[in-house]
C-alpha cells in the first residue's frame, strides 16, 4: 500500500501536495543556470562584428558590379533592340546594328572552346591519373603554370607564326580560334586538375579492389564527381576568349564586315570575321562621331553573351553537382 502512494505521487505531481511557489522558485533557479555570462556576450559582439564585415565586404564586391552594369544599361538603353543585334553596321559603323561582331564573337568562342575544353581536359586526366611524379611531369606542370600568365599579346604572335604563316591558315577564323584555344589551354588544364585531385582517393582504391582498371574508374568515377570544377574552367575559358582583342587582331578580326543579316552560317572557318570586342575598340577610339549609344550597346551585348554562356553553364554545373553522392 505504501509503495502504490509513493508510485502514485511520483506519476501526478500536481497531487503531492508541492506548492506552485516552489515550483516557481525553482523554474526561476534553472533560468538562473543559464544566465549569459560575460564570456558569451563577448562572443556573441564577436559574431556579430564577423558577420557585419563580411558582409561589408559582400557589399563592396556587389555595389560596383550593380553600379556599372546599371550605368551601362542606362547609357545604352536608346538602342538595344533586336534590330541592333541583327543588322549590319552602317554609315561607317556610326548607325546600323552589331550583327557581324556578334556572330563573329560566337563563332570565335565555340570554336576555340570545342578545341580547348576536349585537349585540356585529357591532358589534366593524363597528368592527374597516369604521369609519374618525376622531373619530365615537374616541367610539363610548370610550362602549364607559366602559360596561363603569359600576356594575350604573345599569344597573338604565336598565333601568327604558328597558324597563319607556318600551317599556311591565313588570317582567319579558325586561325583566330585556334590561337584562343592555346591561349585558353592553360586555365582548362589547371581547373581541370585541382578538380580531379579534389576526388577522394578511396573512391579510386574501392574501384580497384573490385577489379575495375584505371580508365574505367576514371570514366565511371572520377570524371563524373569532378565535372563541377572542369566546368568552372571552362566557364573562365569563355569569358577570356570573348573578350580578347589582340589575339585576334593579328590573326583573324577585321574592321568592318557586311554580312547576310540573321544569317548564323554567314562565316566559313577560313573567312575573316569582325568580334565585339575589336568593333567596342575600333568604334571607341579609331572611328571619330559614332553615338554613344552605340559604343554602351555593344559593350552591353558583349556582357550579355559571356553571362549567358556564363549562366548556362553554372546551370549544368550545379544540376551535375546536385547528383553528387558525397
Amino acid at each position: 500500500m505504501i509503495s502504490q502512494r509513493k508510485i502514485h505521487k511520483t506519476i501526478n505531481p500536481a497531487g503531492s501536495g508541492e506548492s506552485p511557489g516552489l515550483s516557481q522558485k525553482t523554474a526561476l533557479g534553472n533560468s538562473k543556470r543559464f544566465t549569459e555570462i560575460p564570456i558569451d556576450r563577448r562572443k556573441r559582439r564577436m559574431e556579430f562584428l564577423a558577420k557585419s564585415l563580411f558582409f561589408l565586404m559582400t557589399l563592396l564586391i556587389v555595389l560596383p558590379l550593380i553600379t556599372i552594369m546599371g550605368y551601362l544599361f542606362y547609357k545604352a538603353f536608346p538602342v538595344l533592340s533586336l534590330e541592333f543585334l541583327f543588322s549590319n553596321p552602317t554609315n561607317g559603323m556610326r548607325a546600323g546594328g552589331i550583327w557581324p561582331a556578334f556572330l563573329g564573337t560566337i563563332y570565335l568562342v565555340l570554336i576555340s572552346l570545342l578545341v580547348s575544353a576536349p585537349i585540356g581536359v585529357l591532358a589534366a586526366v593524363y597528368l592527374n591519373e597516369y604521369a609519374q611524379e618525376n622531373w619530365f611531369t615537374r616541367m610539363i606542370n610548370l610550362a602549364v603554370v607559366n602559360l596561363a600568365g603569359v600576356p594575350s599579346i604573345v599569344h597573338a604572335l604565336f598565333g601568327v607564326g604558328a597558324f597563319v604563316l607556318f600551317a599556311d591558315i591565313g588570317r582567319s577564323v579558325l586561325a583566330a580560334s585556334l590561337t584562343l584555344a592555346i591561349m585558353t589551354l592553360p586555365v582548362i588544364i589547371a581547373a581541370t586538375k585541382e578538380a580531379l585531385g579534389a576526388v577522394p582517393m578511396a573512391f579510386r582504391e574501392a574501384c580497384w579492389n573490385v577489379g575495375a582498371s584505371r580508365w574505367q574508374t576514371i570514366r565511371k568515377i572520377v570524371l563524373p564527381n569532378s565535372i563541377g570544377g572542369i566546368l568552372t574552367g571552362i566557364i573562365l575559358q569563355v569569358s577570356r576568349a570573348a573578350g580578347e582583342t589582340a589575339p585576334i587582331m593579328f590573326t583573324g578580326a577585321v574592321f568592318y564586315k557586311v554580312i547576310s543579316e540573321g544569317d548564323f552560317f554567314a562565316y566559313g572557318l577560313f573567312d575573316q570575321c569582325m568580334a565585339l570586342s575589336m568593333h567596342l575598340f575600333t568604334i571607341s577610339t579609331q572611328v571619330p562621331g559614332v553615338p554613344e549609344a552605340i559604343s554602351y550597346g555593344t559593350a552591353v551585348v558583349l556582357l550579355g553573351t559571356v553571362l549567358l554562356v556564363n549562366m548556362l553553364a553554372i546551370v549544368v554545373r550545379v544540376y551535375l553537382r546536385s547528383r553528387k553522392k558525397w
